[in-house]
């Protein structure tokens, strides 16, 4: 096995052996290389393979080039993310390059090379694999490598590290073009006796290749090792030194919870974003130095980088975080910024105008935020800017670092091809961009509600008393939704401290907060009699001073961030029916619901609607059941526990028993976007109870 300091040896030479065909094996080589984020970031990079296949048409032999579809991702690939083409045809299209003024037509005609009709499209980097002529290529976007490739010495550097034997090709947008400079520069250290092992791309990134799945793999863990030894030994005084000193770790956590909303209601001024924060160790050491103030402005040099985080970040000065009108200028000044960016190199079939808001904001002292449509893009947009860092803060101990010119970086960003894959991207879902914490939401009815705003495309704050409950619950939402659309956090309705908490968790795992279902609740049934002042007191403080806090807490977050947002509180039937052995129960409903009312008189000048759902008699996976309401339930009306569902069908109009599942719906029909004109509404959703009419 061999040993490498900067990246991560992964070759299983167990695992290779039980792969039969070199197909399966560029897979596995690609995977381990995606596997090590110091190699590549999420998405970026390509990787092929040259096989001989039989044509289906004519079963002779001939030559076919697997490579990773247009936007995967190497390091979860598989057979049904790649392209396979005709080499003899995709190097046929040389014969009708006209030059590059048509790069974006040859896009079109690699569909003619297509040897498996199964294929993924072909990304734009299917030329440059197609031009070398090596059976096994890795293209990868390594921070050690680009440091080099954006090192204003870049391509002496490189000369002189490698003995000449990795090329250099300046700057070129990815493309046929830049697929025929590849040969050429293969050819011309061929032509000095030179046998290259990879070749560097000016700004951009690495080509290295093998005879074989594994000498690929190890040429480039060689070549991406030796650029991460020769810049440890340049690092001195990196970034000019520290100027300030980062806050203690809580003193970070809690100004980013708190600063969180308002930055996320800036952002938000034409889409609604998600945020992600960090204070990474290296995001510190870059913006708390003497540097920043001249290298964030330059922008990030690889293409993915910038793709992913804009061409330049949105500085904050700590300073006058507290002055009036302060982030209302910066903002103002970067979107008028992004503008003139705009306007200066739009082209006459340039797409229209993007959000102008930043996607970076970096806070001195505190960490860095990203915005984003999404968490995962915002995550991602977050690890590309810590991508970026490095390879600044690697240019810079080894020459000087330079970002891509101004035009060349728009050409990338407003690209049409760019532009039209993202005119495919799916519809997005009507929760899209929106955060909901549901109190009470490891179980029962909060769980249910909480999973069909997940499946609209919320992200979802999950919480409870119960630690292990909670773990349960993030598991399976983890399973089912992903990692970017869940966090969970301990949350006691009745202490002010934990709701405090759960809010500054929201915040920091996503920005904010949009939606609130005060949900979490527990049933005592007793008679005047058997009533204590305990049961009394924990009826109350659980169904109406949390719901009170907890909503005051989500109000200050929501007017923070400026747009809107939904209040939905679960109440019952309760609230309106009077029933034996319920006078604790039924009048804290009835005080839940009243207190739902005054709270949409007064919240409606800041557009967030306040909402009831009344329910009863949700049997099925309700927590509800739980501390002898079941059997009081059952006693009051003289039948026994076992008799209580059908019993509560029976008597309602429809003949429906009542599942968690009709509750969250009930919700979402809130929340989803159809009825945005409607605060102060009681929705009963108990299968027709005439005596809970409203009206």
């Amino acid at each position: 096995m061999i040993t490498y300091k900067h990246v991560s040896y992964l070759w299983d030479d167990a695992k290779a052996a039980q792969i039969n065909n070199e197909v399966d094996l560029f897979i596995y080589r690609s995977n381990l290389l995606g596997a090590d984020l110091r190699l590549t970031n999420y998405g970026g990079g390509n990787t092929s393979v040259k096989i001989t296949d039989k044509d289906p048409l004519t079963g002779k032999n001939v030559e076919v080039m697997w490579i990773k579809g247009s936007g995967g991702d190497i390091g979860t690939l598989t057979k049904s993310g790649c392209a396979a083409l005709y080499m003899e045809r995709l190097l046929a299209l040389e014969n009708v390059y006209e030059g590059i003024e048509t790069e974006d037509k040859m896009v079109e005609l690699f569909n003619h090379c297509i040897f498996d009709l199964a294929s993924k499209a072909p990304s734009i980097d299917t030329p440059l694999h197609g031009f070398l002529p090596f059976k096994h290529i890795d293209h990868l976007h390594p921070d050690a490598a680009i440091s080099l490739a954006a090192a204003k010495d870049g391509a002496k550097i490189t000369e002189e590290l490698f003995n000449g034997e990795i090329g250099w090709v300046g700057w070129q947008r990815p493309g046929f073009d830049l697929g025929l400079q590849l040969r050429t520069c293969l050819n011309q250290a061929a032509a000095k006796g030179i046998k290259l092992k990879g070749i560097m791309l000016g700004s951009h990134g690495l080509f290295t290749w093998g005879d074989t799945a594994y000498e690929s793999y190890v040429n480039t863990l060689d070549v991406i090792e030796k650029c991460a030894e020769y810049l440890e030994s340049s690092y001195k005084n990196v970034f000019g030194g520290q100027k300030i000193e980062s806050l203690s770790s809580e003193e970070r956590i809690n100004k980013a919870a708190k600063i969180a909303p308002i930055l996320r209601g800036y952002c938000s001024s034409y889409r609604k974003m998600l945020g992600h924060f960090t204070d990474d160790t290296r995001v510190l050491e870059f913006i708390n130095s003497n540097d920043l103030a001249e290298l964030a402005p330059l922008g990030t040099s690889c293409p993915d980088h910038f793709l992913r985080t804009k061409i330049a970040p949105l500085v904050l000065n700590p300073a006058k975080l507290e002055e009036e009108g302060y982030l209302d200028n910066i903002f103002s000044e970067y979107r008028e910024g992004y503008k003139q960016y705009y306007e200066s190199c739009k082209h006459p079939n340039s797409p229209a105008m993007r959000d102008p808001n930043p996607v970076v904001i970096l806070y001195p002292g505190v960490g860095m935020f990203t915005f984003s449509k999404d968490k995962n893009t915002a995550r991602l947009a977050s690890e590309y800017y810590i991508n970026a860092i490095n390879v600044m803060k690697g240019a810079e101990a080894i020459s000087e670092y330079t970002a891509l010119p101004r035009q060349e970086a728009f050409n990338i960003e407003y690209w049409l091809l760019e532009e039209a894959k993202l005119s495919r991207m799916p519809k997005p879902k009507a929760l899209s961009g929106r955060v909901a914490m549901v109190t009470g939401s490891a179980g029962g009815i909060g769980k249910a509600i909480a999973k069909k705003f997940a499946e609209e495309g919320a992200c979802v704050i999950l919480n409870d008393i119960n630690e292990e409950r909670l773990a349960g619950a993030k598991e399976e939402f983890i399973k089912q939704f992903g990692k970017d659309s869940v966090s969970t956090t301990l949350l006691n309705v009745t202490d002010a401290k934990s709701i405090s908490s759960a809010m500054d968790a929201s915040a920091l795992a996503f920005g904010g907060v949009d939606i609130i279902v005060n949900n979490a609740g527990i049933s005592i049934s007793k008679t005047i009699e058997k009533h204590s002042l305990e049961d009394w007191d924990k009826l109350y403080d659980i169904l109406v001073k949390g719901q009170f806090f907890v909503t005051q807490a989500a109000v200050e977050v929501m007017r923070k961030q400026g747009f809107g947002g939904d209040i939905v509180n679960i109440v019952s039937k309760n609230a309106l029916v009077s029933g034996p052995n319920n006078a604790g129960y039924g009048s804290a409903k009835a005080a839940q619901l009243h207190l739902s009312r005054l709270n949409a008189a007064e919240l409606g000048a800041d557009k967030i609607r306040v909402n009831v759902v009344n329910p009863d008699a949700v049997i099925a996976d309700s927590n509800i059941w739980a501390g002898g309401w079941a059997e009081g339930r059952a006693k009051a009306y003289g039948i026994t526990i076992e008799e209580l569902p059908a019993y509560y069908a029976k008597r309602t109009l429809l003949g429906e028993s009542i599942l968690p599942d009709d509750i969250a719906n009930a919700c979402f029909a809130f929340v989803g976007g159809l009825l945005s004109k409607s605060t102060g509404n009681v929705l009963n959703v108990d299968g027709g109870v005439a005596m809970a009419f409203v009206r």
